[in-house]
């Protein structure tokens, strides 16, 4: 384990936090993508939490550069791997790159412009590639316009409804991080997801540099491609959210809302299971319960043809599951819910 550096250095600008659990092979790239930054002014902890493989000699190489350090602690999760390695450093901003995932070379100078420029900014974020397991590759955003307001700022509610999307990729404020108790190390889903909307509670803004600064990496079987893990992770974020909030927040019926729809799209998700495992029967009637909730002319067409022919449901639906499995971006249960920060 590398030494924290001396108080009386003068700290960076930015702290990069990048979580390397089971990604030796890739973490060499995200290392490369952060040597490249136009800012230069930056410290970066490479955090291994029990990792299976060898993140320490995939990580030896780049230890020649000071700003590059190692930190080794048991397996409890992401969420307290970034913690601790955030307690490891000392600039007043934090950027989180994923060791599967890149940088491209102008993002810090972007996000940490933009932190430095105005005080209400609670997180800045950007578009990035989608690529890995993935159908065909697209960007993040994918050309929508973020959130309600004038598409560079986000509220609360935009954060919370997912109409404005944050990248993985994100950096925020050490005091407002610190201030909210980091992230939550209870969550084993939709981690990220609770901390934008721990920060946006603080007040302020969300960011969004309308550009493409970062490479978000699908990997086969990863989180981000499970919609019932998600689905239960958004469930836990937004019932702790209400329960934060006060009953007269103007935000508490955009979480009752939300609250039901990933209850209903998990009712969905539950259905497909059970007819994946064989009671096609029950599973096709708990599917129907909640097909009005459903959008797209794939899902009608499914409908009518399992009405006919019941016995297709099961090799269709198992079909869905194993494109998703590989990161497919089908037509979502219903769409916007799951996102893309997860």
């Amino acid at each position: 384990m590398s030494n924290v550096p001396s108080p009386a250095s003068t700290p960076p600008r930015v702290a990069v936090i990048v979580p390397a659990y089971g990604v030796a092979h890739l973490v060499r790239e995200a290392l490369g993508s952060l040597q490249r930054q136009t800012l230069a002014d930056w410290e970066c902890i490479v955090i291994d939490d029990g990792a299976p493989d060898d993140v320490a000699g995939a990580v030896a190489p780049f230890l020649s550069d000071p700003r590059i350090r190692f930190v080794h602690t048991d397996n409890r999760g992401v969420s307290a791997a970034r913690n601790h390695a955030v307690r490891q450093t000392r600039a007043p901003l934090i950027a989180l790159l994923d060791g599967d995932d890149l940088f491209r070379p102008a993002y810090l100078e972007t996000m940490v412009t933009a932190l430095e420029g105005d005080a209400s900014i609670r997180l800045a974020t950007c578009d990035a590639r989608m690529f890995g397991a993935v159908p065909r590759e697209r960007t993040c955003v994918n050309g929508r316009k973020q959130g309600t307001g004038d598409g560079t700022h986000g509220s609360l509610a935009d954060v919370l409804d997912r109409s404005f999307n944050v990248y993985i990729g994100t950096t925020f404020r050490r005091a407002d991080f610190e201030r909210i108790g980091g992230f939550d190390e209870t969550m084993a889903q939709s981690e990220d997801l609770d901390l934008w909307v721990r920060l946006m509670m603080l007040g302020g803004r969300a960011y969004y540099a309308n550009a493409v600064l970062g490479d978000y990496r699908v990997r086969p079987g990863s989180a981000s491609s499970n919609s019932g893990r998600m689905l239960l992770g958004n469930i836990k974020v937004y019932e702790k959210a209400r329960r934060a909030l006060p009953d007269n927040a103007p935000e508490a019926p955009l979480i009752d809302r939300l609250l039901a729809e990933n209850h209903t799209a998990l009712a969905f998700e539950h259905a497909i299971d059970r007819i994946v495992d064989g009671d096609t029967r029950r599973g096709l009637a708990e599917l129907r319960a909640t097909s009005g909730h459903v959008e797209g002319v794939v899902w009608r067409a499914s409908f009518v043809i399992w009405h006919i022919l019941p016995a297709l449901a099961r090799p269709m639906l198992q079909w869905r599951r194993q494109k998703h499995r590989r990161g497919g971006n089908g037509e979502s249960t219903l769409p916007g819910i799951l996102g893309i920060g997860a």
